[in-house]
């Protein structure tokens, strides 16, 4: 059975990612991508749907143990976890080395007390569980595992046996005795096996990379610890191939546990990647910011009156939704989704956040490129042709179109930030005819989407419901922070769409206004939205409020620091996909305000005319 999503940490290659149980379970691993078919698929499924289990030997109708400890190595993506045994203590680590040629699992078992009993089982089912794929030895006592198009290696110099179709290695350390097991994927129709590794080398070359990596962070306030972690996963959902950042590492983990709000979140939503740059920009992360503009202008390319809202990692644009009906589903919540159908939508904010990522590089020095230049004046030009029709708004919903407040200040973010690149120099274009467009949304959205008997915006034009991406107003510059209109309108949020705990849901999804998103069920509470909040807060002056509310997010992390999309505030535990991109992003950004402090409130962020 699978873990609390919490109880998992994540390990990776920034090409894919596993996910690993206290119990030394990977229950998820997709190959040789993030986005590929899983070869451990047992988090949406059952055992039978593929794990690989290393720890100490148990009973055989007993659960396995729980480490005692587990940790991080240092500033890395290295996983350290132990077991106090009557006999002595067990350390396994995992790790993906950053890859070089084919991607690779390593896991060394090693007795650091004592003597130690441990066992490696290794159930290894393609394409998300559904095959059971020709397991042998070859001549050279290496194992391969091979079914359609996939082949995977093991290396051990432990003993392997079969059983009950898994692999299995049982292991009898004495302090100081290390074995390493290493899982490689290739084609299988690669005649060449893939070389050896050398455990003890890849592990030394894994955690320099990390360190030299952390180093070239900038940030150094009091919360340096959750900001470096936050980055390191990040970096770990970051292609260095394609240049493409994926919103989480995982499909159809629950928004609400037994529900249908189960989504693949193993693409690129423009949005999320945008916002991911800019964050890791501020942090001192320059490589990954040219390579996110280069995969931009990819994906796009020629055609930027079809913008999508997300792309494959790649820049496919082909992301046909299936369900996968032979797995139970995390919890019972399906159903388990591939593919993601609102890549087709409308989502006129994308705009805004992918050219307010275009400026910020240019602020931070990224040098400027024509080539992203053209691509900024086809993008607002769209904008000035679409910006009055309605959309899907930032959360994808999938009831009818409206006319998204958040939608439109976007637009006006998308307008208002190429002005300034062209008042720069670091574009060119019709800078009057677009100031009259930009004072033209303002007073659209002023006058249509703003409710004056509450004092508040409301989600759409017409309508009495909050939607929680309005805390972005004084963010992004639209109105500043001290507009009376923008303090109605965060306490308006803070008392409408507060959680028991404290915490916002996204907007309302019961009630007599609802139906906005068109799905059955509820949600927790959305992290990010909650991040944002603080930052309002602080923004408006309320400090200690901002302080106590970002302190109460952080314990939300799991013991590894890790926070997936949602917090159900009724169960208490984590929900959605995991590690989720824009969590991590709501601790860096707030870190990085909180430390500005009341500096950042003298100044309008974008230069909005009042």
């Amino acid at each position: 059975m699978a873990g609390r999503i919490e109880d998992y940490a994540l390990v990776g290659d920034l090409q894919t990612a596993a996910l690993i149980g206290r119990d030394g379970t990977i229950d998820w691993l997709c190959l040789p991508r993030i986005d590929s078919s899983a070869v451990f698929a047992g988090l949406l499924g059952t055992s039978d749907n593929g794990f690989w289990r290393i720890g100490p030997t148990s009973e055989p109708d007993a659960s396995p143990a729980r480490a005692d400890r587990r940790h991080y190595r240092g500033d890395s993506l290295i996983l350290e976890s132990e077991w106090d045994t009557p006999t002595g203590t067990l350390r396994v680590t995992d790790f993906m080395p950053p890859r070089v040629g084919a991607p690779r699992l390593v896991r060394i078992v090693e007795a650091v007390e004592g003597t130690v009993t441990a066992a490696s089982t290794l159930c290894l089912r393609f394409n998300y569980g559904k095959v059971v794929p020709w397991v042998y030895k070859t001549t050279d006592e290496r194992t391969r595992a091979a079914a359609g198009p996939d082949a995977v290696w093991l290396d051990t110099a432990a003993e392997t046996h079969g059983a009950a179709l898994t692999t299995r290695s049982d292991l009898t350390l004495t302090a100081g005795e290390r074995v390493a097991f290493t899982l490689t994927w290739q084609p299988s129709y690669d005649p060449t096996p893939p070389d050896r590794l050398d455990t003890e080398q890849a592990l030394e070359d894994t955690g320099k990379f990390w360190s030299d990596w952390v180093a070239q962070c900038t940030y150094s306030g009091p919360h340096r610890d959750a900001v470096i972690r936050s980055l390191i996963t990040l970096k770990a959902l970051t292609n260095p191939v394609t240049g493409g950042i994926v919103a989480a590492p995982t499909t159809s983990l629950p928004e609400d546990l037994g529900g249908v709000r189960n989504w693949d979140y193993r693409y690129v939503w423009l949005r999320d990647a945008a916002i991911t740059m800019s964050s890791l920009l501020r942090a001192g992360y320059r490589d990954e910011a040219r390579a996110w503009r280069t995969w931009l202008l990819h994906a796009v390319a020629g055609d930027p009156e079809n913008l999508q809202i997300m792309y494959g990692i790649a820049g496919e644009r082909e992301l046909p939704e299936t369900m996968l009906n032979w797995l139970a589903g995390y919890e019972n919540s399906r159903p388990v989704r591939t593919g993601n159908e609102a890549a087709g939508q409308r989502q006129l904010d994308v705009y805004g956040e992918v050219i307010e990522a275009l400026y910020l590089a240019a602020q931070l020095g990224l040098e400027r490129d024509e080539t992203s230049n053209h691509l900024l004046v086809k993008l607002v030009q769209s904008v000035d042709a679409h910006w009055r029709e309605p959309d899907k708004g930032i959360w994808e919903v999938r009831g009818p179109d409206r006319h998204f407040v958040h939608s439109k200040v976007m637009a006006w973010v998308a307008v208002d930030r190429t002005i300034k690149l062209i008042e720069s120099g670091h574009a060119d274009g019709p800078v009057d005819q677009l100031k009259l467009l930009r004072a033209t949304i303002h007073q659209d959205v002023c006058t249509r989407g703003f409710d004056r008997e509450r004092n508040t915006f409301t989600q759409s034009y017409g309508s009495r419901e909050l939607d929680a991406a309005l805390l972005l107003i004084p963010q992004v510059g639209f109105l500043p922070a001290d507009d009376p209109r923008v303090i109605g309108t965060i306490e308006a949020i803070q008392r409408e769409l507060s959680t028991p705990d404290g915490f916002l849901v996204r907007y309302p999804t019961d009630g007599p206004h609802t139906g906005v998103d068109g799905l059955p069920g509820d949600e927790g509470a959305f992290l990010v939205c909650s991040f944002w909040l603080a930052d309002a807060l602080a923004m408006i002056g309320r400090d200690d409020e901002a302080q106590e509310l970002f302190e109460r997010l952080l314990a939300l992390r799991s013991d590894l620091g890790l926070l997936a999309e949602e917090w159900d505030p009724h169960r208490r535990r984590q929900v959605g996909n995991y590690p989720q991109a824009f969590s991590h992003i709501g601790i860096v950004d707030v870190a990085l305000a909180l430390e500005q402090g009341s500096a950042r409130r003298a100044c309008v962020p974008g230069g909005a005319a009042r």
